[in-house]
């Protein structure tokens, strides 16, 4: 998976963001330029990679956001976008007019949904203006921050915009390596783990799926609580963890937001994404094998001998 960051401006100003800090400083103008799209269009092309994801900030904030997305479908990429869903009337008209007609298929929305008891009444009305245009195009996101949380508000949002995909991207918030961020604590993760499960027998008896984006240590469920999940996911969940490889606006390299401090590189570093992956697994893999997971149980596990679990986020470890 590689992740192309089309600006570094948001909308939002979450707690628990992960680019928050690498974001701080930037100039408002920092927006991928052209040239550098078209040079990472031809990167992934000879790379033999014909999926992109694209992020930000808030990735609809660059002012040519829609014709780079058509730019890319126009190649023949498959674009997934990873946005709040909360943009201008304007911004949302333009993205009607010109990204409405296209396949899930081609061009997905992960939208980064906010507890409403927890958000601005102005951000939930625009996110579900979004919704409402959308929904076939758009799986919902949830990050977890704390060990207390409700994922109801979503299952109201599948009643009320039937056409969302029912799967929800659960991601857990990491510490970031250098700096001082809001994330789940280890101590915390057992009491997380149990809120998700409670969620669980309504997601089946709804036929709601959740995949966990990275960092979810697999030893938090046991073997009852892990047939549930793969029953729930059709048997595709995964507890792996490896290089996410995100690319900035400057077309610096970083392994994930939470790593974006450590063993940053440039783009014109390197020939092919595979180059990317095996360098950074190179400078992780080390550090992997001499603390093997974020909890002293991970050395002798069977989940992490057989390569069932990474052992939670690297972030941790560092």
């Amino acid at each position: 998976m590689a992740n192309v960051l089309l600006t570094q401006k948001c909308v939002r100003n979450c707690p628990y963001c992960f680019a928050k800090e690498h974001m701080e400083g930037k100039q408002f103008d920092d927006n991928l330029k052209w040239d550098d799209l078209i040079y990472i269009a031809d990167f992934f092309a000879v790379s033999k990679s014909d999926s992109i994801h694209l992020l930000g900030g808030e990735p609809t904030l660059h002012p040519d956001f829609c014709n780079i997305c058509l730019y890319l479908l126009d190649r023949g990429f498959r674009i997934t976008v990873f946005t709040s869903g909360i943009m201008s009337p304007n911004k949302l008209k333009e993205l009607e007019s010109k990204l409405l007609g296209f396949a899930h298929e081609k061009l997905s929305f992960v939208c980064n949904v906010n507890d409403p008891l927890e958000s601005p009444e102005s951000e939930i009305i625009r996110q579900k203006d979004f919704f409402s245009i959308f929904a076939k195009n758009i799986n919902p996101g949830f990050n977890i921050y704390k060990p207390n949380f409700s994922l109801n508000f979503i299952f109201e949002y599948f009643k009320q915009f039937p056409l969302l995909h029912k799967h929800i991207r659960i991601g857990l918030t990491h510490p970031i390596v250098g700096e001082k961020n809001v994330a789940l604590s280890k101590a915390d993760m057992p009491n997380m783990a149990k809120q998700f499960m409670s969620f669980v027998p309504y997601m089946l008896d709804n036929s709601i799926t959740a995949g966990f984006d990275c960092g979810m240590p697999m030893c938090l469920f046991d073997d009852a609580e892990l047939g549930k999940l793969y029953k729930m996911n059709k048997g595709r969940i995964k507890f792996s963890c490896g290089s996410a490889i995100d690319i900035g606006p400057d077309l610096s390299v970083w392994s994930c937001f939470p790593l974006a401090n450590h063993e940053k590189k440039s783009l014109y570093d390197f020939n092919s994404l595979h180059d990317i992956t095996q360098y950074f697994s190179s400078k992780h893999n080390p550090i992997r094998n001499q603390k093997y997971g974020i909890f002293q149980e991970c050395a002798s596990c069977n989940y992490r001998n057989k390569e069932l679990c990474a052992g939670g986020c690297l972030a941790h470890l560092l």
